[in-house]
């Protein structure tokens, strides 16, 4: 299978940059494309430098590692996370900053808040429920608030 692969040369690392590619599109995480265009890399410096199956292999490898954490330090760098459950649960993050209604009073610093269909624990000052409040910041599941 190495000889095969030897015999087509640089061509066997473009298709395989261009499969990883591909792969990237069915299955996308943001991994595949890194290794795609080390590939890609790899047949460029082989059709180049005429380098051996066994060079290019160490080659692709070196590119393959780069380019993964190249990705993910440009991913980073836009605000984008890598794991995509790092955002699930971001609309309680979106919250911050509303001005809302209590629904149960604040005793002892805690109440309640119903915003459409879900009632969120609140923490904050002592306050009569039907009080303005405004979200301030998150501890847990519970907003935090303080008087609007």
């Amino acid at each position: 299978m190495i000889a095969a692969m030897a015999a087509l040369g640089p061509w066997v690392w473009i298709i395989m940059g261009l499969v990883l590619m591909l792969v990237e599109l069915l299955a996308p995480g943001l991994f595949f494309i890194w290794l795609g265009l080390a590939a890609l890399a790899t047949g460029l410096a082989v059709a180049a430098l005429g380098l051996g199956w066994a060079s290019a292999a160490m080659l692709f490898c070196a590119f393959a590692v780069g380019s993964v954490l190249a990705g993910r330090a440009v991913m980073r760098r836009k605000g984008a996370e890598p794991d995509a459950a790092t955002n699930l649960n971001a609309l309680s993050r979106d919250l911050i900053g509303r001005t809302v209604r209590l629904d149960q009073a604040i005793e002892n610093g805690e109440g309640r808040i119903r915003l459409g269909d879900t009632v969120w624990r609140a923490q904050g000052k002592d306050a009569a429920a039907g009080s303005q409040v405004r979200i301030v910041g998150l501890d847990g599941s519970a907003l935090v608030v303080e008087p609007a």
